[in-house]
């Protein structure tokens, strides 16, 4: 398995993304992992911190359509989904497609519009097809959902429902910049939009192949065993109300495996599952008692990992 081309995509989007976001390196990887395991992605951070960017850079990066939708309480779910228009020219209803066909879409502020619309996602998000008055249509491939909250203000907002939440295999923020960074930020900026000279350094086939690739990265069944042992423990704890689903297993297992290529190796290392859990896992914990934002819910799931007794096996082979 040539797995150095995972990583050799990687890095040209890695590189390519830093010309514009600065001192994100982490996150756009972490990012990666997630698309080339075929998920989606929440980004939550205050206002201003090139959650938005981000994702255009990313979309320009992979020659992607891109496609945001700013969500708001007044949104419907035809206007993401699309609907059925009646044309008079020539007597009969005519498609519409919304801004949810194409392959990245930016679901600005998802939690501002209301339960009906955030749920017209679902579909889209797990079936990768939407359902338009009865007529099933695939979405294009790859297809990927990245979604902003605000976690500041909560006026006029409506929070994102387990069901929609456990949708998105990570769920991250973006961090905060020193002093160098933020001098650098200035830098680049200051004369011109660096996004304005950004190019695509691969295609969406690349992203394909990338995504067949990944799913043929080697997990040592002790690596499973591990896993699944993180994910009964927080079945088991007192403390929450509700462990981690079956589709959560199944997202930190992909992650890993993306997570382990975009290193370069062709196989998955209990590190690769440390660093990995708080992201994929924290936004589906369900705690007892509230004022449990993102933070807490990420903490709360490293002290779960870190309780778990590691493997020490071969776990190349």
């Amino acid at each position: 398995m040539d797995i150095t081309k995972v990583k050799e995509i990687a890095d040209k989007i890695t590189n390519n993304v830093a010309k514009v976001i600065v001192g994100k390196d982490e996150v756009i990887e972490l990012i990666l992992a997630a698309m080339f395991a075929g998920g989606h992605v929440l980004i939550e951070d205050n206002p201003g911190t090139g959650k938005t960017m981000l994702t255009k850079v990313i979309a320009k990066s992979i020659s992607g359509e891109y496609k945001r939708v700013q969500f708001t309480p007044d949104l419907m779910p035809s206007d993401v989904t699309g609907l059925n228009v009646y044309d008079r020219k020539i007597s009969e209803f005519k498609l519409v497609k919304g801004p949810v066909f194409t392959n990245i879409l930016l679901a600005d502020e998802i939690n501002r519009a209301t339960p009906r619309t955030q749920s017209s996602l679902l579909e889209a998000m797990e079936e990768r097809q939407v359902t338009i008055d009865g007529n099933t249509m695939k979405l294009p491939e790859p297809f990927m959902v990245f979604a902003t909250e605000n976690p500041v203000e909560t006026t006029g907002t409506y929070p994102l429902p387990e069901a929609q939440l456990d949708r998105f295999i990570m769920k991250l923020n973006m961090g905060v910049t020193d002093k160098s960074q933020e001098l650098n930020i200035i830098e680049k900026y200051i004369n011109d939009n660096p996004l304005e000279g950004i190019s695509a350094v691969c295609n969406m086939e690349d992203i394909l192949d990338v995504k067949q690739l990944v799913s043929k990265v080697f997990v040592h069944n002790c690596i499973r065993e591990y896993i699944v042992d993180i994910i009964l423990s927080t079945r088991d704890n007192k403390k929450l109300v509700a462990g981690i689903s079956t589709r959560g297993t199944l997202a930190l297992v992909k992650c890993c495996q993306a997570y382990a290529a975009i290193k370069g190796r062709n196989y998955v290392e209990p590190d690769d599952v440390k660093k990995l859990a708080p992201y994929v896992l924290a936004h589906r914990l369900i705690i007892f008692g509230s004022g449990f934002g993102h933070r807490n819910s990420y903490e709360f799931m490293e002290d779960i990992v870190a309780s778990i007794d590691v493997p020490v096996e071969d776990w190349e082979k």
